[in-house]
């Protein structure tokens, strides 16, 4: 089975209210933990690439490691560009093979987001890539993303009509609450999406698939883990998990999960040299790493998103 693009995977997931989960990749071993989680449950993936982790691995590396996973696991998945922030950023993964990318020209003002993601849809287009954008600016850094607290606001839902016609893109991703990183909400606070956005937006877009950013939940356990093994992470809580589901049983078809893989392999990590302090074999701290992001990847995929057995 070759590569796919979303735009079955999501006209499924709006019809089934569930979404698909885009989780970030790097290396071999989260490409393994991602697709035997989805294997053995048997659900669509999407997996993407940051600008960043296109610098790290190497654009060859990563499609081949995709590639791979495909023959393994013979599931639909789709390889998808993250917060592309250029045109020739999203043509560099149009012509390398991906089969879907984001433009992601939030930052600009509305008219200028509108030029610059027209441009590369009509370019995506042509190839037959699909294309998703951004509306509203989330607050938190992860890789080259990094929106203050002051830059970022919600999605206006009075925009989303002009900008979809103008664009012609083919999902959207909304501000409604979620933000990048690991350090999202401090412990005592209770976080709330703001869903009548996404109800209002659903109004304006009815059978149009949405897109969430920045939704990764933070799992205590991990974050346990890697400050009793010699780390220092702040308090911090992620996006309700409840409310993740939520969302994914209206208009949002793709949930992005990030920091939450990092958290498992990094606390994992940590605990094994703690534990075995005289050991060096990469493949001996790495395996259990791959078995933690496995664990977390199955977890997602039946409760959070609900796309288990959709494939």
């Amino acid at each position: 089975m070759p590569l796919v693009t979303t735009k079955e995977m999501f006209a499924k997931a709006y019809d089934g209210g569930y979404a698909i989960g885009a989780f970030n990749v790097n290396n071999m071993e989260i490409v393994q933990g991602i697709t035997e989680a989805a294997k053995e449950v048997n659900a669509p993936l999407i997996l993407q690439v940051s600008k960043g982790a296109r610098a790290y691995a190497n654009h060859t590396y990563l499609t081949k490691l995709v590639e791979a996973a495909i023959i393994e696991t013979g599931l639909p998945i789709c390889l998808h560009l993250d917060h592309g922030d250029s045109f020739e950023t999203c043509k560099s993964c149009i012509d390398g093979g991906f089969t879907s990318v984001m433009i992601d020209a939030s930052s600009k003002p509305f008219a200028e987001n509108i030029e610059i993601t027209k441009k590369v849809v009509e370019y995506a287009h042509d190839h037959g890539v699909v294309v998703e954008a951004e509306l509203g600016a989330l607050a938190g850094i992860e890789d080259e993303v990094q929106v203050s607290a002051e830059e970022s606001h919600y999605t206006r839902p009075e925009e989303v009509e002009e900008f979809v016609s103008k664009t012609g893109c083919d999902s959207l991703a909304i501000a409604i609450g979620t933000s990048h990183g690991a350090y999202k909400f401090k412990p005592g606070t209770n976080p709330q999406l703001r869903f009548d956005i996404l109800d209002e937006v659903s109004k304006k877009l009815p059978g149009f698939p949405i897109v969430l950013h920045g939704s990764s939940s933070v799992p205590q356990e991990f974050v346990k883990m890697i400050n009793e093994n010699g780390g220092n992470m702040p308090g911090a809580i992620g996006v309700p998990e409840d409310q993740l589901r939520q969302a994914a049983r209206g208009a949002v078809c793709k949930i992005n999960i990030d920091s939450d893989l990092r958290l498992a392999m990094t606390g994992t990590i940590r605990k094994f040299f703690n534990d075995h302090p005289d050991k060096f074999d990469p493949r001996e701290y790495l395996k259990p790493a791959r078995a933690a992001i496995k664990e977390m990847v199955k977890h997602k995929l039946i409760n959070v998103l609900g796309c288990d057995g959709k494939a």
